[in-house]
């Protein structure tokens, strides 16, 4: 059984999925993508009913088995993804673990004046990681990022005038926070930076939540190692399946 305000004219949605005994047994997100959870095949085949009414997503992202298994069920009728993100860590950290001795990182809420220096990084990053440039809406674009500097969830350390390393906060609940987007630019690479700038922003948010979390793909060996040094543990995997 599936609840939630579904239906084709209601393009972005959370809806939820019950059991025969009407326990909750799925989870999705309706919206630019699909974000998926499931503790068994009968909540992802009324998740598979429910995509039928909906526009094409740009992407399904959930734990590893339940994309797969989504995916196995709108096969035969959904455009096949232009990409495919098959294994990707999902770690999280918690205050007692964060391991970081050095120096203190300029890192700082992004002010609106940032904004057009987080859009060019974000799309760079976006463009490199999924080949599409989100630049190619930037009005759009740029207002996300805008909106998302007005909830302060974007910080950034940025040094005359040159971004060293930037993030966002994403989803959030009372047990974490997804932290996205976590970027230092190629030129600034080997310095340091994202150690110093990834363990300033933790120990910041740590003042409010009570852990973080990320996910990353399986073959950015560079950013596992970061993760790993500043003591994040994998506590499960992802997938992505990106349209075009």
């Amino acid at each position: 059984m599936l609840e939630g305000g579904h239906g084709p004219g209601a393009p972005d949605d959370l809806v939820l999925t019950r059991d025969a005994a009407g326990s909750v047994n799925g989870l999705a997100y309706f919206g630019p993508q699909v974000v998926l959870a499931a503790d068994d095949d009968g909540a992802v085949e009324a998740i598979a009913d429910e995509l039928r009414k909906r526009r094409g997503p740009r992407s399904f992202v959930g734990p590893q088995d339940a994309v797969d298994t989504l995916w196995q069920r709108v096969r035969d009728w959904h455009p096949a993804p232009s990409l495919v993100r098959a294994v990707q860590p999902v770690y999280a950290l918690v205050p007692g673990d964060l391991r970081y001795g050095g120096a203190a990182a300029g890192v700082r809420r992004a002010r609106d004046e940032d904004a057009p220096v987080v859009v060019d990084h974000s799309a760079r990053m976006i463009l490199g990681e999924l080949g599409y440039d989100p630049r190619a809406n930037r009005s759009a674009f740029t207002a996300a990022v805008r909106q998302a500097i007005a909830l302060g969830l974007w910080w950034v350390w940025i040094v005359d005038g040159r971004l060293r390393f930037q993030l966002n906060v994403g989803p959030r609940t009372a047990s974490t926070s997804q932290l996205q987007g976590v970027w230092t630019p190629p030129e600034q690479r080997g310095k340091g930076y994202a150690t110093q700038g990834l363990a300033g922003v933790a120990r910041r948010l740590f003042a409010t939540e009570a852990s973080l979390s990320l996910y990353v793909n399986d073959f950015n060996g560079p950013a596992i190692a970061l993760y790993e040094r500043l003591g994040f543990s994998r506590v499960g995997t992802f997938s992505t399946l990106l349209f075009s």
